[in-house]
Parts: structure tokens; sequence; C-alpha cells
């Protein structure tokens, strides 16, 4: 990014160069989301196909969930029906970080936090945490059904941000992905 300092209105303008750094980039340089040797890790895996059905049962399953909470919180109806979308998408979630930490073990070499998804990760454990807490009041019968709900809609709203967080790294991926492969071809 370019910009134009001036000390005051009389002096001449001067230019100066500013490096805004961002996800996935170090003292100004670009890092690559995989290395080569992950890449493959990646593409070979069976564990990037259970993430790549997994992601979008777990989507489909929030939302109807969503729909079954806000119909509760707002008629005062379908408590149970609920309940179980909310157990049911926590048993997903569950199994998605599993596999997930699996897959991350496969690629990188880590069980979670690799460098390449590590504030994916954070934010993952924030969702769990939530999900486990809704799961804490219904299972030890705490607070009251409106509590339980707003407990799993933060957790259905981290869940959002974090799905925002993959779907980038998708993209990142991808495009990355495409540079590689102009690259050789060129």
């Amino acid at each position: 990014m370019t910009r134009k300092d001036q000390a005051s209105p009389v002096e001449p303008a001067t230019t100066a160069t500013v490096t805004v750094k961002g996800a996935g980039q170090q003292r100004g340089k670009s890092r690559a989301l995989y290395t080569a040797d992950q890449r493959v890790r990646r593409d070979e895996s069976v564990w990037t196909i259970v993430q790549g059905v997994l992601a979008p049962l777990q989507f489909l399953v929030f939302l109807i969930s969503l729909g079954l909470v806000l119909r509760t919180l707002t008629t005062g109806e379908g408590a149970y029906a609920a309940d179980v979308s909310i157990v049911i998408k926590t048993l997903v979630l569950y199994t998605i970080m599993v596999t997930g930490s699996i897959w991350e073990k496969v690629v990188f070499g880590k069980w979670l936090f690799a460098e390449s998804f590590f504030w994916e990760d954070v934010f993952s454990m924030l969702v769990l945490a939530l999900h486990t807490l809704y799961l804490v009041l219904l299972l030890g019968n705490y607070g009251t059904l409106e509590q339980r709900l707003l407990v799993a809609l933060a957790g259905y709203g981290a869940y959002v941000i974090n799905a925002g967080q993959f779907l980038w790294k998708l993209r990142m991926a991808r495009l990355e992905g495409s540079t590689i492969g102009q690259a050789v071809a060129a």
C-alpha cells in the first residue's frame, strides 16, 4: 500500500511504502498454506474426503437445528425437537473435530494447532466449549430452556465464524493450487 505523507500544507508530499501483514504472511513474505509434501499428503488422505463429506452435513444439520431453536425461542413450541437437533449437531461437531484432528496429523504432523490452521483450531475450541456447555446444561438440568437455547445460539454463532474461517482457507488453498498449476505449466 502506498500513501502520501505531508508534514505541513506547504511542504511537498513524500511517498512511503507500508507493508500490511495479513493471515499467512510473515515479515512481508507470503507463506504458502501447504508445502509440496503436505499438499500431496492432503490430496492422498482419505481424511480429506471425510472432512469434505462431514462439513456440508454439519452445515445442513446446523440449518435445521437453527430453525428449530428459533421456533422454540419465538413460539415456545418444539423444545424437545430443538434439544434433539442440538445434540445431533454437537455429535456431528465432535465427529468432525476428531476426524479433522486426524487429518491435521496426517497432513501437518500435529494433532491440532498446525501453523496453517492455528486460528481456526483456536476458534474451534470455543465452538466445542459452547456446544459442550449446552450438553452440560441439558444433561445436568441446569438453567432454563431459554438459557440453554441461548448458549446453543452462541455456539452456532461461533460455528458460523469458524466455518467462514475454513471456507477462507479452502479458497486460499484453491488459489494456491491454481498458482502452482500455472507455474508448472509455464
